[in-house]
């Protein structure tokens, strides 16, 4: 594999990681006041009065489930793009279809990213599209998955370069 190769691996293979955690951890949306809320897609966690933490599965608006959805797909986008890189030594041929895979993964996450603010109406929150209330705060599950986002864009840009080269 070349540099540009390896690179782009390795970046989408990190963006996979922290999208796959920022899903798996409740801590999309957080609140301290009157107790800890950990709002999440796939988990919420509520503790109230120094009372044992509840954790639930959510049933999510459907702003929210596209999220999911749109997170979901663009992982397995980015995982089919880390095996299309790493089988191009042996077919260059699979480069190209690499890089498109990348792209819609790119896009998937770009939506994503777009599509959660219109969720902030739930009946938890109890506010307005694209404005969180004051006694909430983005978490560290947000701030990972713009993360993943914004190393899928460098990483896209990395397998552009690769179809770029001369191959001889």
């Amino acid at each position: 594999m070349d540099k540009l190769t390896t690179i782009s691996v390795v970046l989408f293979m990190a963006a996979d990681v922290f999208a796959i955690v920022s899903l798996a951890m409740p801590d999309w949306l957080v609140s301290d006041s009157n107790g800890d809320t950990r709002l999440g897609l796939m988990w919420t966690c509520v503790t109230l009065y120094n009372r044992s933490q509840v954790c639930y599965t959510p049933e999510l608006e459907p702003e929210w489930l596209i999220t999911l959805i749109c997170i979901f797909i663009g992982c397995i986008c980015i995982t089919t793009t880390i095996i299309l890189l790493a089988s191009s030594n042996f077919d260059r041929n699979v480069i190209p279809y690499a890089k498109y895979v990348g792209f819609t993964a790119m896009i998937l996450f770009c939506l994503a990213a777009v599509i959660f603010p219109l969720g902030f109406r739930i009946q938890e929150l109890n506010a307005a599209p694209f404005q969180l209330p004051s006694n909430m705060n983005v978490g560290i599950s947000y701030i990972m998955f713009v993360l993943a986002l914004w190393i899928t864009v460098i990483a896209v840009l990395f397998a552009g370069k690769v179809i770029c080269l001369p191959h001889f």
